[in-house]
Formats: structure tokens, C-alpha cells, sequence
């Protein structure tokens, strides 16, 4: 019994994870059958993947903070209640509005669930019991892209949409009471959080990420467009003074005075963006020019989260030993590479033809996630490691939502080729900003902390 009570954390924050991450990736099949029931635009479908995305990397530096105010286990049981109310509004929204505001409150409990998670693992297990709980949570998180995938594609071809959301409310409400009997953990530290700074930064991505898709739609000479753009501009613009006067700011702004902490979040947003923004369009060409049931489509997309699962679990171990600059800058490379590959899509082709671009871009994403969280850890001094890891986390939602923005304007505007070469320039400009993780002082600070870490770690199994 008092194991099954040790493990209980574990299994509440992975099924936690399996649900919000599951969220990012099943909706991309169903958007065709989402346009013609709710009678949608291309505007619309990108906002119902946007919009969760969007909501998750703009709050979810904030919700650390205020996951140390309130406590972490009462915030993710908080967080988990919404998302179990907002997941079944998804499902009975009557058209595109309800959805798109339904995803937006998902994705707001998503980011305080994801906040909370890591910090969750990391204060109840030590020693080897933490480095098993992060293996497990890692490989939980790798396989919860296909499970989504080929969850709404199944459930879609089957049944209907609406049953990619209505099918998982009774996990939602398995998980929400397995949580609530998790330990309560440490004492919530009193420490203010910076509301300014969480709407000025949520601001900015709204407003630069709504200019993307309506200059799509509209041109981008449209009022409404430059108006998007300009208030996340301002924003931007506010975010970065009310950081700089803040007592307590969201992210310390010396942080991003450091180079390789830069080349750190360049990195983490190009790669989540050049390997898994391009999905829903994918969807849309495999099902209306391809042909593809819905069921079909997701098992051919599959073959990237399947690379990405098997990639990291073989890999994850060797990986933290090598200099990070070469898996995050490499694992970039192959992106890039996995997206050119894709070029090989043309009229009339079939879907074989996507499978070496899917399984390389698959691999890539799986060299540079395992390592992302404590690279950007001993990126930063020690008493900002945990905001670190929140802001490159933050940065790959950001790089996602944009990138599905970005790259759906490149779809409507030039066709599936621009998506895909666009896609790899930004990976391999990201390749290229992680080298700065390479530079000699860089790699002396990253490896003496790293070994601070495994030596902190080994003490720590000694005492069990």
C-alpha cells in the first residue's frame, strides 16, 4: 500500500500531462470535419489550434508564479477542475465562437497544470526515484502527440468531433480525484505575482499572433491586421518596462542578457515550430487534395511522435551526457533537413511519400526535448533555474503558436512547398542560435553545473 501511495503523485501528474498534451495535437485531424459542420474558414480552424497553444505559452511563466503563491498541488487540482469543465464545453459548443472560446479556457487551466507539474515531481521524489519519475513523465509526454493524433482521427471517422472532447471527460475526472489524494507537499511561498507583466507578455502574443492569421485571411493592409500587430508591439514594448521596474518581475530581464541563454529559447522556439506547426495544414492536404480518411490521416502523421517516442527513449540517457550544444543545435538540423525532405509532396503524390520527412523531423524534435529542460537550468544562475525551465518550455508553446499562424498564412498564400521551406529555414536558423551554447565560456559554466547537479544527485542516493 505504501508503495502504491509512493507512485500516486506520479501517475496523477502523468495522466495530467497525457490530457493537456493530448489537447495540442487531437484536434488537427478533425479540422476538416470541424469547417463543415461549423461552417469554419481557414481563419477560424487555425484559431481552434491557436488559440489553446497561444493561452498555454503566454500564461505559463505566470502560473509558476502563482503556483509558488498557492501552493503547486492546490493550482494543478484548480487547473484540472477547468480544464474538465472546459473540455466538455468544447464538446458542446454549436459553433466556431463557442469552440475557439472553449480551447482559450482549456488552454488557460492547460497552463497552470503545466506549471505546476515539473515542480510537482521534482519536490516529491529524490535520487533515483526522481531521475525514474522524470523518465516516465518523459515518456509519457512523447506518446501523448500519437495518442492524439490517432485518437481524433479514429474518434472523428467513428463517431464525430465532438467526441474527441466528450470521450475523455471520465478520464479527466479519474484524474482530477486520483489528484486530489496527492500529498500537499510544501507550504506555498507568499510570493506576489506580477499580473502586469502576465497580461502585458499575454498581450504581445495574442496581438502578434492574431496579425499573422488575419494578414492571411485579409491582407496585410488590412486595418485590423496592423492594429493586431501594433498592440503587440506595445505591449511588448510595456512588458519589457514593467519587468525592468518590477520588484518581482515574471523573468528576470538579466536572464536575456545572456547569450546563451538566448540561443537557448531561439532554439526551443524554431524547433517546436519548424516540427509540429505544419501538422494541421498537413492534415487539411492529406484529407482534401490526398484523399485520406480522417483515420488515415492520423496514422500517417503518427509516424513523427512515433520517431520522436522512440528517439528519446533510447536516446534520452546518452544525450545528457554529450555537450548540449550538439543535440539541441543537431537535433535543429535534422528538423530542418526532416522539412525539405517534405518538398517531396507534390500533386498527385501519395502518402508515402511524406514518411522519410515525418520520421527525420520525429527524430530531430527527439535529440533536442530531452535535454531542453535542464540545459536551460544550467543556463541560469541558480536561483532562476526554475523560471529558466519555464521560459524554454513557454518558448517552444510560443514558437508552436506562431508557427501555426505563420504557417498557415504560407499555406493559404503559396501552397504546401512554401510551408515546408519556410519550416526548414527557421529550424536551421535555430540550429544556428544554439551554437551560442557551444562558445568555450558557455560550455564551461553549462558542464560545471551539470556535474554539480549529478554529484548533488549521487549524495542523494547514497541516503537512500
Amino acid at each position: 500500500m505504501d508503495r502504491m501511495n509512493k507512485w500516486l503523485p506520479l501517475v496523477a501528474t502523468c495522466l495530467g500531462t497525457f490530457l493537456l498534451l493530448v489537447y495540442a495535437t487531437i484536434v488537427t485531424v478533425a479540422l476538416p470535419r470541424m469547417a463543415a459542420d461549423l461552417n469554419a474558414g481557414f481563419g477560424a480552424l487555425q484559431w481552434i489550434v491557436d488559440v489553446y497553444t497561444l493561452a498555454l505559452a503566454g500564461l505559463l511563466l505566470g502560473m509558476g508564479s502563482l503556483g509558488d503563491t498557492l501552493g503547486c498541488k492546490r493550482l494543478y487540482v484548480l487547473g484540472l477542475a477547468v480544464f474538465t469543465l472546459a473540455t466538455l464545453g468544447c464538446g458542446m459548443a454549436e459553433n466556431v465562437q463557442l469552440l475557439i472560446a472553449a480551447r482559450a479556457v482549456q488552454g488557460v487551466a492547460g497552463a497552470a497544470m503545466f506549471a505546476t507539474l515539473l515542480p510537482l515531481i521534482g519536490l516529491t521524489y529524490s535520487g533515483r526515484d526522481k531521475a525514474r519519475a522524470f523518465a516516465v513523465w518523459g515518456a509519457v509526454a512523447g506518446a501523448a502527440a500519437g495518442v492524439g493524433n490517432v485518437a481524433g482521427g479514429m474518434l472523428t471517422q467513428l463517431l464525430s468531433w465532438q467526441w474527441i472532447f466528450y470521450g475523455s471527460v471520465p478520464l479527466c475526472l479519474a484524474t482530477l480525484l486520483l489528484s486530489l489524494k496527492m500529498p500537499a507537499g510544501d507550504a506555498p511561498t507568499p510570493t506576489p505575482v506580477d499580473w502586469p507583466g502576465i497580461v502585458a507578455f499575454t498581450l504581445a502574443a495574442t496581438g502578434v499572433t492574431f496579425g499573422f492569421v488575419r494578414g492571411g485571411e485579409r491582407g496585410w493592409g488590412d486595418a485590423v491586421t496592423l492594429l493586431g500587430f501594433a498592440v503587440g508591439a506595445a505591449a511588448l514594448t510595456a512588458f519589457v518596462r514593467i519587468e525592468r521596474a518590477s520588484a518581482h518581475p515574471m523573468i528576470p530581464l538579466a536572464l536575456l542578457r545572456k547569450p546563451a541563454f538566448d540561443g537557448l529559447l531561439a532554439a526551443s522556439g524554431a524547433y517546436y515550430l519548424a516540427a509540429f506547426a505544419f501538422l494541421p495544414v498537413l492534415s487539411l492536404w492529406l484529407q482534401n487534395d490526398a484523399g485520406l480518411t480522417s483515420f488515415a490521416t492520423s496514422l500517417v502523421i503518427s509516424a513523427q511522435p512515433l520517431a520522436f517516442f522512440v528517439t528519446s527513449a533510447l536516446a534520452g540517457s546518452a544525450l545528457h551526457r554529450a555537450p548540449a550544444h550538439w543535440a539541441i543545435g543537431g537535433g535543429c538540423a535534422l528538423v530542418g533537413i526532416g522539412d525539405l525532405a517534405l518538398l517531396a509532396a507534390q500533386p498527385g503524390s501519395t502518402w508515402p511519400v511524406l514518411l522519410p520527412g515525418l520520421v527525420l523531423t520525429g527524430v530531430g524534435a527527439g535529440l533536442v526535448s530531452p535535454v531542453l529542460p535542464a540545459t536551460a537550468m544550467a543556463a541560469a544562475p541558480p536561483a532562476h533555474s526554475g523560471v529558466a525551465a519555464a521560459a524554454a518550455n513557454g518558448a517552444r508553446q510560443l514558437g508552436l503558436a506562431l508557427g501555426i499562424a505563420l504557417l498557415g498564412t504560407a499555406f493559404r498564400a503559396y501552397g504546401l512547398h512554401a510551408v515546408f521551406l519556410l519550416a526548414g529555414a527557421i529550424a536551421l536558423g535555430g540550429g544556428t542560435a544554439a551554437v551560442a551554447l557551444g562558445s568555450p565560456t558557455a560550455r564551461r559554466i553549462l558542464t560545471a553545473r551539470w556535474r554539480a547537479h549529478r554529484v548533488a544527485t549521487s549524495r542523494q542516493d547514497g541516503r537512500g
